[in-house]
């Protein structure tokens, strides 16, 4: 008899399972659930874009990709942020194109820590970058972000974690699950430190056109002095509704671009083809696609939220992304005994705070990435289960 946990890999074994996946796969399991639980856009693709990769397949066009993908797509994912975010960059040497925002993420962590490096990673923030940097042999140092500072990172918070270990900043903004963001200003602030320890930072930045009230995203890497030591992960997931094509990107300078891209020549080749050609149309033509589904996603914001607090619940008004992130500490309830308990009681799907990290306990995850039709029938329901814990 084998015992496998003496072969497995123990940095593998003693991750544990996403928190969001937990109630995901309990939802699938019952019947009339409704689930709010999953950051999934419920637009399809746009129809050019879709059409774009359709006529790809259907002039063969099957074969690999260039390890750091096509001219043609790096070529546009270069002019796209010059136009959205006023930054050059060069598509032959600082741009990769990757299968998922997720896997120039993990190329990112791999290709920068060692053994022993410290990670600087904001909480609450997405499932990933903490067990990522463990399967990297490095070591998280979690900065706890705070309501009373709208969950951004502070110049203060960011300092007193530093070490002469620290390695890395992960930069989550708009930020999963929270919805909060990061101001040019507050950015300004991140900069002079991490240039003052000579930090390298990876902004993941998958959200960058999902942001409300008037204010664009700012990428950090537009702040003086910070391009050169930035590595911007981005992809087509979130902002055009594609993410089953699995497309994403990493924009940095050429030592760190090369680096990743050779991890990933030898661990997955290329991006699928056909998802980068429907990319190249996206890009070319997709802003009004992109607007029309921001303008949607705003009202749902500004419903959910006008509902959550009418229930008594403590709810921050997100400025970007597509969750809201409400206080459930008054209910008496741990997050993980509130998801559980909705769930099996008026079959609604959320998630606990605490699968974003400890510091989100208290707190639940809401996707509004759904019809309105579908979050009106959600709320009534959570509001029925609100009323009953108050009884």
């Amino acid at each position: 008899m084998i015992d496998y946990s003496q072969i497995l890999n123990k940095n593998i074994t003693e991750v544990k399972p996403s928190g969001i996946r937990k109630f995901f796969d309990i939802a699938a399991e019952m019947k009339n659930v409704i689930s709010l639980s999953v950051g999934e856009p419920d637009f399809s693709t746009p129809w050019h874009v879709r059409e774009e990769g359709i006529k790809s397949l259907q002039d063969g066009k099957t074969w690999y990709s260039p390890n750091r993908g096509f001219t043609e797509l790096r070529t546009e994912i270069c002019k796209y942020f010059k136009r959205k975010f006023n930054v050059n960059y060069d598509q032959a040497s600082e741009v990769l194109v990757t299968v998922g925002g997720s896997e120039a993420i993990d190329l990112c962590i791999r290709t920068i820590i060692s053994s022993g490096d410290e990670v600087l990673i904001p909480q609450p923030s997405f499932v990933c970058y903490e067990p990522m940097t463990i399967m990297a042999n490095g070591k998280p140092v979690i900065i706890e972000t705070k309501i009373e500072n709208s969950f951004r990172l502070t110049a203060e918070e960011l300092e007193s974690h530093i070490t002469d270990k620290t390695k890395l900043l992960i930069l989550p903004f708009p930020n999963n699950p929270t919805g909060a963001v990061m101001r040019k200003e507050h950015l300004e602030e991140i900069a002079e430190i991490v240039k003052k320890h000579n930090i390298i930072v990876l902004s993941d930045e998958i959200y960058s056109e999902l942001t409300y009230g008037g204010e664009q995203h700012i990428s950090i890497a537009s702040i003086d002095g910070m391009r050169e030591r930035t590595i911007v992960v981005n992809g087509f997931s979130k902002s055009y509704a594609m993410t089953g094509w699995r497309l994403g990107y990493a924009l940095g300078p050429k030592p760190l671009i090369d680096a990743m891209t050779k991890l990933h020549q030898f661990a997955i080749m290329s991006a699928p083809t056909t998802a980068q050609y429907a990319a190249i149309e996206a890009l070319k033509n997709g802003d009004s696609d992109i607007d029309k589904m921001r303008e949607q996603y705003d009202i749902r914001r500004r419903f959910i939220v006008d509902n959550f607090r009418s229930m008594g619940l403590d709810c921050f008004e997100p400025e970007g992304a597509f969750y809201i992130f409400p206080c459930i500490k008054s209910t008496g309830l741990t997050s993980d005994e509130f998801c559980t308990q909705l769930i099996k009681t008026h079959q609604v799907a959320v998630v606990p705070g605490s699968a974003f990290g400890d510091c989100g306990e208290g707190f639940i995850r809401v996707s509004y990435s759904y019809s309105l039709k579908h979050i009106t029938e959600a709320l009534r329901r959570i509001k029925l289960f609100v009323d009953e814990l108050k009884k």
